[in-house]
């Protein structure tokens, strides 16, 4: 279905730019007032960079239809534009693609950084529980492959290492589909390598289990590997950290899971309650289970302009990214470490957080 839709998507930008170069090759000039001879020339020639660009974008579909498709919306927008000028003054015929091209250049560099880049995003809570203080790592949809591989992934828990957290937490889409085994082994030695107080802990995401694509390895095989590298999986299951703390892990919202009142009912609610949640999509069951934070990734903070908004207005999740709070509980959706499919975030970043926890006086 994906493949059918980019290949749709592809074929009309191409379409879109056939025309546009078309039109830069023949100067201006209307299509039907050039000799044959010029307009042959000028077909020929738009052809070289559209097939280009189609051969690229199919061996490389990810990489290359989204830049194809944003010097289509960056082209439609200058011509636009430069038609009402024209009204007033001519402007250059070459104005509207040179800069659409210049753009789209600029725009799709940044959003690359964005995407490979990784930031630091801190919270400071305080809470009215007699607790220690806790400070917390959490990463998210780290989708190994699609921005970095396994020794990319192993540089970046060395630099939140740094930060000292006491404990790890991955809220899940560690990797997807198409991630290779190979780099999946090295993202879990990482992890087991990784110097904290109480250790890494990981639910799953609803690419985790890698159902689709060309996975040369089952969910089993990651959870597997996860264990013996000393990373705590809780599907489903509550696990206590020091005397103040628990984890509550929940399966994805993809798969069939008990509901978050059954998986707090048991606790001590004088200590705090961590719950990770892949998808934020649960907050008022969290909320009414007495959970004082969750934290979620998934959305990765709408990844791509304008898809956070659109999301929000449609109500697709609860939030798309930061920090909210309804009643007693803290929620904390993150954009992610890396993206999905496509290496490329516009309007937001690649990050972890660092969340510092204590008392307040």
């Amino acid at each position: 279905m994906m493949f059918a839709i980019f290949s749709v998507i592809l074929l009309a930008s191409l379409s879109y730019l056939f025309l546009r170069f078309r039109a830069l090759f023949l100067k201006g000039e209307p299509a039907k007032e050039a000799s044959s001879e010029k307009k042959k020339k000028a077909y020929i020639l738009a052809a070289v960079p559209v097939l280009i660009l189609g051969v690229i974008s199919a061996i490389l579909p990810y990489i290359f239809i989204v830049p194809v498709c944003h010097l289509v919306l960056f082209w439609i927008f200058f011509d636009v534009i430069i038609f009402f000028i024209n009204k007033k003054k001519k402007m250059p015929f070459f104005l509207s693609s040179v800069l659409a091209i210049a753009v789209t250049i600029i725009y799709m560099s940044v959003a690359y950084y964005l995407a490979v880049h990784m930031y630091k995003t801190e919270y400071k809570l305080s809470t009215e529980k007699d607790v220690a203080p806790l400070r917390i790592a959490l990463i998210s949809d780290s989708h190994v492959g699609a921005c970095y591989d396994g020794e990319g992934f192993a540089d970046r828990i060395k630099e939140i290492e740094e930060q000292h957290p006491d404990v790890l937490m991955i809220s899940g889409d560690f990797v997807d589909e198409n991630t290779k085994k190979e780099d999946m082994v090295i993202c879990c030695e990482a992890l087991g390598k990784m110097k904290t107080t109480y250790g890494v802990y990981y639910v799953m995401g609803n690419h985790d289990v890698g159902d689709k694509g060309s996975r040369d390895f089952t969910f089993d095989d990651l959870i597997t590997e996860l264990e013996k590298n000393n990373v705590h999986v809780l599907l489903d299951e509550v696990a206590q950290i020091g005397e103040d703390y628990y984890i509550v892990g929940r399966k994805d919202k993809s798969v069939v899971r008990k509901p978050i009142g059954e998986l707090t009912a048991p606790l001590d609610k004088s200590r705090y309650i961590i719950t990770l949640d892949h998808q934020p999509n649960d907050y008022t069951a969290e909320k009414e289970a007495e959970c004082d934070l969750v934290l979620s990734g998934h959305t990765h903070g709408g990844q791509m302009i304008p898809i956070r908004p659109l999301g929000e207005l449609f109500g697709v999740n609860d939030s798309t990214y930061g920090k909210k709070i309804k009643g007693e509980t803290t929620f904390i959706v993150s954009s992610g470490i890396a993206s999905w499919a496509v290496p490329y975030k516009t309007g937001t970043i690649s990050e972890y957080c660092i969340i510092d926890i204590e008392k307040h006086w």
